[in-house]
């Protein structure tokens, strides 16, 4: 019988916000690949859940923001090949919050062409992502506990589960 080597799971973290200002509009994203989305991205080494959120926001959109309670724990369990240098995109958990707008006006950047603030239920019209619509559904949804939920991106959407925690 053969023995395996162990090899330590790679997984990648990344966290986002839904960014609500003082008219509880939600700020949304217009990305170059996936269009339509809440803001966020992943955690770089050395750096913590909050600062990742507030910085993928700033970054994205140019808003500052206080983070609150994470509504949506993700995790995207397909890998599939990579791309620029990368061998393999390895699975990913995701960490959904719900935060404040403190400052800042909307604005394009690097990562989107457009970004601005929306009604709450008109979000959900501008998100083409399966991923993404069903996280935005989780905030809609919201009551106070997080949802936790599993799919696969690749070769199409699946949602395996989705419960209350």
């Amino acid at each position: 019988m053969e023995v395996k080597e162990w090899v330590m799971p790679t997984h990648i973290i990344a966290a986002a916000g839904v960014v609500l200002n003082d008219k509880e509009e939600v700020l949304m994203v217009k990305t170059h690949n996936a269009g339509w989305v809440f803001p966020g991205g992943q955690v770089e080494v050395g750096e913590n859940v909050i600062e990742a959120v507030k910085r993928e926001i700033m970054e994205e959109a140019g808003v500052e923001i206080e983070v609150g309670e994470v509504f949506c724990i993700a995790s995207n369990t397909c890998k599939y090949p990579g791309y620029n240098g990368v061998k393999e995109v390895p699975t990913k958990i995701m960490l959904d919050f719900i935060c404040k707008a403190k400052g800042g006006e909307p604005r394009s950047s690097d990562e989107n062409s457009e970004s601005k603030y929306v009604a709450k239920d008109e979000a959900l019209s501008l998100i083409k992502a399966p991923a993404i619509i069903e996280r935005y559904k989780a905030f809609l949804e919201y009551n106070g506990r997080p949802t936790y939920m599993s799919y696969v991106t690749k070769p199409e959407f699946a949602l395996n589960l989705k419960t209350t925690i």
